[in-house]
């Protein structure tokens, strides 16, 4: 049996903290799927094609990882795909109380289906997309969160006059 695994976001934008769980994933699973996920309730900076072209553009000859976009419910695109292991991140408590919450409903949804915790390097415990887009929109630097690429997509969202 194949071991692979989800590893789910938003990825609006990848940040290093990102790069990091699929690189150390690729170390455990022989296939990472970064499933980037598609959610109505927010308005995303980059379209699901740019985001999954800067994820590719940062993995150019990991054959082992695949990105796709999935919508509704996370247990439901790990079914579809075969998948028995959900990857997560964490950063700080905060993020635990809330993942754990939902590995537990994943868990009650479909028990065969496992939720695996990554602590991010400390290096990136405080970064997010979140933050990394309003450090950007201002025009702080943010060479040490994101890939260049990543970067330079993000410079030139906003630098758009939309």
């Amino acid at each position: 049996m194949s071991r692979a695994a989800i590893y789910p976001g938003s990825f609006d934008p990848l940040t290093y903290g990102h790069v990091s769980i699929i690189e150390r994933g690729l170390r455990v699973f022989e296939k990472i799927i970064v499933g980037i996920a598609i959610n109505v309730r927010k308005d995303p900076l980059f379209t699901v094609k740019e985001r999954t072209d800067l994820i590719r553009q940062s993995f150019p000859d990991e054959s082992r990882l695949e990105v796709d976009s999935f919508q509704g419910l996370l247990i439901d695109y790990a079914q579809l795909r075969g998948c028995q292991v959900i990857l997560r991140g964490l950063r700080a408590v905060s993020d635990f109380e809330y993942e754990l919450q939902m590995a537990n409903m994943n868990r009650k949804l479909d028990d065969t289906i496992e939720t695996v915790f990554m602590m991010t390097e400390e290096s990136h415990f405080y970064v997010s997309s979140g933050l990394v887009k309003e450090v950007a929109r201002f025009g702080g630097a943010v060479s040490d969160q994101v890939p260049d690429h990543v970067e330079e997509a993000l410079a030139n969202k906003f630098s758009d006059p939309q």
